[in-house]
C-alpha cells in the first residue's frame, strides 16, 4: 500500500500539472458518491495529501477524493504520450486545456462530493469523509504536532503490539509497512512489544523517527535509512547493517501485514512464528 511519503510525491507532480488550470475533460467511472463530476471549465483550485488520502479541489466546490489502496497510482501524461497501463484500469481522467492528462489507475476509493451542498441539505457524512475525519495528525507534514500523536496513542489497548499501532491512522497519519520496520529498527524496538511496554520518551521517539523518514523520503523522491537505502524492509535472512545479525520477518496483526527486524538489535519479547519470505501485504 503506498504510504504517506508516496501519496505527497504525487500530489506535488499533479499541483504542478494541474492546478490553476481549466479542466477541458472529466471521466469518473464507479464514483462512490452520487455528485457530478467537475464540468468542463471548471479549475483546479489545490490538491493535497492528507496521510494516505488525496483530495483535489475545483473552483465551483465539488472535491475528488481518491485512496490509492494496494494498487492505485496516479499518473500525469503529455497531450500525446503513451499511457503505462491500461485504460481499462483507469478510474478517474482528467485533462486541462493544454493537453496534459492525469489518470488515476486502479484505485479502490475514489468519490466525488459537493461539501458545501452536502452541509446545506443535511446530508450524512460518506464513510471515506468519516475516514478523514478521524485521522490523526499527517507525519508526512513539516511541524507536525507529536504531542498530539502521543495523545492519541494513550488511548489505544496497551496490550496492542506497537508496529500494529503505528499502522493505524487514526493515531498518526501516513505510516505503512516500509516506514514502519525501519522506525522500530532505528529506535531498536522490537515491532512486537506492545504498547504499555513502551515508556513515554520512546513512544515519542517512534513517532518522531517516523516523521523524520516520511519528510526525508518526500523530499529526497527515495527512502534512504542508512547508506544505500532500507535496513530491514525486504530484506529477511540478509545481514543487519548495524551488528549483521540475521534479519527475519513475520505477518503480524488482523490483516497480517508483514513486519522485518533484526533479531540482535531489536530483541523479541514474544515468540511469533517466523516467516522469512519477503512478500509484502
Amino acid at each position: 500500500m503506498p504510504e504517506g511519503d508516496t501519496i505527497h510525491r504525487a500530489a506535488a507532480a499533479l499541483r504542478r500539472a494541474l492546478e490553476g488550470k481549466t479542466i477541458t475533460h472529466c471521466e469518473i467511472r464507479r464514483a462512490q458518491r452520487g455528485v457530478t463530476p467537475p464540468q468542463p471549465g471548471a479549475r483546479v483550485d489545490r490538491v493535497q495529501a492528507v496521510g494516505k488520502h488525496l483530495i483535489m479541489r475545483f473552483d465551483d466546490g465539488r472535491e475528488l477524493h481518491t485512496h490509492l489502496g494496494m494498487a492505485g497510482a496516479w499518473h500525469v501524461y503529455g497531450a500525446h504520450e503513451r499511457w503505462k497501463k491500461p485504460q481499462h484500469l483507469a478510474r478517474v481522467i482528467l485533462t486541462t486545456e493544454d493537453g496534459v492528462r492525469a489518470v488515476c489507475f486502479s484505485a479502490p476509493l475514489v468519490e466525488i462530493r459537493d461539501p458545501a451542498t452536502a452541509r446545506r441539505r443535511g446530508l450524512a457524512p460518506s464513510r471515506a469523509e468519516r475516514q478523514l475525519d478521524a485521522l490523526g495528525p499527517d507525519l508526512t507534514v513539516e511541524g507536525v504536532d507529536i504531542d498530539a500523536v502521543v495523545a492519541r496513542l494513550a488511548t489505544v489497548d496497551h496490550d496492542t503490539e506497537i508496529a500494529v499501532v503505528l499502522l493505524d491512522q487514526r493515531v498518526a497519519a501516513g505510516i505503512g509497512n516500509v516506514i514502519k520496520s525501519e522506525t522500530c529498527w532505528v529506535e531498536r524496538v522490537n515491532p512486537f512489544t506492545t504498547v504499555g511496554a513502551l515508556d513515554e520518551g520512546t513512544r515519542r521517539r517512534l513517532y518522531t523517527r517516523a516523521h523524520s523518514l516520511l519528510a526525508a523520503s518526500v523530499a529526497q523522491a527515495r527512502r534512504v535509512t542508512v547508506d544505500g537505502g532500507l535496513a530491514v524492509y525486504g530484506r529477511a535472512g540478509r545481514p543487519c547493517p548495524r551488528c549483521r545479525s540475521r534479519i527475519v520477518s513475520a505477518t503480524q496483526g488482523d490483516d497480517a501485514r508483514r513486519t522485518y527486524w533484526c533479531t540482535r538489535c531489536q530483541p523479541t519479547p514474544t515468540s511469533p512464528v517466523i516467516k522469512t519470505g519477503d512478500q509484502d501485504r
